[in-house]
């Protein structure tokens, strides 16, 4: 698992049930609106501090999503991603990566031809169970709920980076 993570030098994040929660809540007017939970969001900018980079694969277009991946300094977004292989297949060539040198997060079966290539795969506690054995882990926390910063520590951890980021926060 160490060599997996020492490895990474991308790693990609679904959005509904992965960032969120998975609901999808809409006004009297249409305007959609998701929670995101601001500990993965810091977990995110950590791990990009780490110089691990950050990119967006979604199956649904959103306003919100966007607007999300702008204030964390996501630049990598895919939405609307029916088949996820091929803005995946486009990101590897444009930055010339390997599959081991990419992490992703998924939590349904759309996410499983990415989880089953890349170099390190995870998934949140309330994926849907046929998506589990098939990643390297599973987090405690369901989506939208810590899942995601649980992953980001893991990896500052794994790749040795986690005391060289948190060391403001501790008086260094």
């Amino acid at each position: 698992m160490q060599q997996r993570l020492q490895n990474l030098r991308l790693f990609l994040f679904d959005v509904d049930g992965v960032l969120t929660d998975g609901r999808i809540i809409f006004d009297n007017h249409g305007v959609e609106t998701k929670a995101f939970d601001v500990r993965d969001g810091h977990g995110m900018k950590m791990l990009q501090r780490s110089g691990v980079r950050l990119g967006i694969i979604t199956g649904r277009q959103s306003e919100v999503t966007r607007i999300r991946a702008h204030e964390l300094g996501i630049d990598l977004i895919y939405q609307g991603a029916k088949d996820k292989l091929i803005p995946y297949r486009e990101i590897l060539r444009e930055l010339n990566l390997t599959d081991a040198q990419v992490g992703y997060m998924g939590d349904d079966l759309v996410d499983l031809p990415i989880l089953r290539r890349v170099g390190f795969s995870a998934t949140v506690a309330d994926a849907i169970e046929e998506v589990k054995p098939h990643v390297h882990y599973v987090t405690r926390s369901p989506g939208g709920r810590g899942a995601v910063r649980e992953v980001c520590d893991l990896l500052l951890r794994g790749n040795g980076s986690w005391e060289a980021v948190t060391a403001r926060y501790f008086g260094g």
